[in-house]
């Protein structure tokens, strides 16, 4: 049976959720420097929000998320279920340089879905230990499932 994690006190545990996030978002803003432009050239659906919507919906996303670590972490959760939020965070990473930086919406796409997957996999690892974690996570799956389609809308269209 896997041990559960020790860490630092709580407010480093957070910190440290927190900064991990913040990582993630500090890649997709520094990847997505044009973002809002190639966002405009592209042909969207009708249903594509605005491009001003992008960076409130991922700040609460993020916030939730680090929240979320930092609850499962004080629920005394496993390092299995960190594991599969920080392959969450990698996939979450990597996605807008591939899809702004590198113009590869198919293989963001694809990514896209892994994450989906992975965020699905943690909210059931996270729910075995503290359901407000898990609960927390609900929003940022409903972004990322939109944001999925949105995706794989702009790949057809394009």
């Amino acid at each position: 049976m896997a041990t559960p994690i020790r860490a630092p006190s709580l407010p480093f545990a957070l910190a440290g959720f927190s900064s991990a996030v913040a990582v993630v978002a500090v890649i997709g803003a520094s990847f997505g420097g044009g973002a809002k432009e190639t966002y405009a050239a592209l042909r969207l659906p009708e249903w594509a929000p605005p491009s001003w919507v992008f960076g409130p919906a991922w700040t609460i996303a993020y916030v939730l998320l680090a929240l979320s670590g930092w609850y499962y972490w004080r629920a005394g959760g496993r390092a299995s279920g960190v594991s599969v939020y920080g392959l969450g965070l990698v996939l979450n990473a990597v996605w807008v340089p591939m899809f702004f930086g590198a113009g590869m919406s198919f293989v963001a796409f694809l990514d896209i879905l892994a994450l989906d997957l992975v965020v699905l996999a943690t909210i059931w690892l996270f729910h075995r230990r503290s359901k407000s974690a898990a609960l927390l996570q609900v929003p940022y799956l409903l972004w990322i499932v939109y944001t999925s389609a949105l995706n794989l809308a702009i790949v057809v269209l394009n």
